[in-house]
């Protein structure tokens, strides 16, 4: 077998092992999403209409964060279309379910069905893909940051996950805006404001007090919860020259009752095999990946990916590997020598000059 293979030639393979009825809409999902609207609203109302201990407030932000960051999850999977067909509808009940993360089906759709899953892990073209070693090289503050110690990067890169999942929607909304058209881009805008407008309507509304543990402290729960999940998808992987989802994603691991509520977000490469089945039927995806291709395939619990995360640098050598410029270490990314259980590195002799960084192995 080639190093990397094509979606398609995996999907190919895969599709006559599955019953037909894996590619149909799902609409039963809905009765999630309202379960999550209601749970927020009560919630909501409840903070603002009683003053209650602050205890009990966080906990309510807990479970609107929580709440939030599940609604996210069926926004991604309804805007795949997976849930419903119709276009209109499929993106008015996008809509609602981001929401919360204010971020709008049109650029959703743009940013990630058509440029992110074609061109997964693509050093140039995926917009979710981490720096390589020569890119960060060029850019001044990139140099600064990564002179700082991995162990202060790491707690501060999990620190912002807090944020990271709306300011990097807000910068694929200045990457991409301008390539709607012109005639489209007023109905992106409104999509992007109306959300925001309606939170700030609120704090108008109920103070910042209670907007903080209604609104505020619950986007950077779920900015959490998001993020655990996305920073793990492909990050521990290599960069590829091919689209190969076995090679370039990875799923993870977690409770049932928790994929569950999570509507099955867990399942990310059979995500990227096949974005337009509904996840509900990702389990049978995985056992035939796991029969035809155990080798290839890339499992581990959350928590597990969540600390290689942690111990390893962001920024790519190579394509394959992944170094930390201040130590002059380099270590593996999944299927190319990174052992999650026992993380190391080789130790390289890294070069600075004024313009450049180069590494002599």
């Amino acid at each position: 077998m080639k190093e990397y293979q094509s979606l398609g030639w995996y999907a190919a393979r895969l599709s006559p092992k599955l019953p037909k009825e894996v590619f149909s809409p799902v609409p039963s999902r809905l009765l999630g999403g309202l379960a999550y609207l209601f749970v927020i609203t009560a919630s909501i109302v409840t903070i603002s209409l009683f003053d209650l201990h602050p205890i009990l407030n966080v906990m309510l932000s807990v479970i609107i964060g929580a709440s939030f960051a599940a609604m996210g999850f069926l926004g991604h999977e309804i805007l795949h279309g997976v849930v419903v067909r119709n276009p209109w509808l499929r993106d008015f009940l996008g809509a609602i379910a981001f929401w919360p993360l204010c971020t709008g089906p049109s650029l959703w759709r743009k940013w990630h069905n058509i440029t992110h899953h074609v061109h997964t892990q693509d050093e140039e073209k995926d917009p979710d893909a981490w720096p390589t070693f020569e890119r960060l090289a060029k850019v001044p503050f990139l140099r600064w940051v990564y002179q700082l110690p991995l162990s202060f990067r790491s707690f501060f890169s999990f620190s912002c996950l807090t944020l990271q999942f709306s300011l990097h929607s807000l910068k694929m909304f200045v990457t991409y805006i301008k390539e709607f058209n012109p005639r489209k881009r007023p109905k992106v805008w409104f999509q992007l404001i109306l959300p925001w407008a309606s939170w700030i309507g609120l704090l108008t509304m109920i103070g910042f007090a209670n907007w903080f543990f209604a609104f505020l402290l619950p986007l950077l729960i779920a900015n959490f919860i998001v993020m655990a999940y996305i920073s793990t998808n492909h990050r521990l992987n290599p960069l590829v020259p091919v689209n190969d989802p076995l090679a370039n994603s990875l799923t993870v691991t977690v409770p049932k009752w928790v994929d569950v509520l999570h509507f099955n977000f867990s399942y990310h490469t059979e995500h990227h095999l096949f974005p337009g089945m509904n996840p509900k039927y990702y389990p049978l995806v995985k056992q035939q990946i796991k029969e035809m291709w155990p080798e290839r395939y890339h499992e581990m619990p959350l928590g597990s990916a969540l600390k290689a995360l942690y111990k390893t640098p962001r920024a790519y050598y190579q394509h394959e590997e992944l170094i930390d410029p201040r130590q002059g270490n380099l270590y593996g990314t999944l299927g190319k020598g990174l052992d999650p259980q026992n993380i190391t590195s080789q130790q390289v002799e890294v070069k600075r000059e004024k313009t450049t960084i180069s590494v002599n192995k």
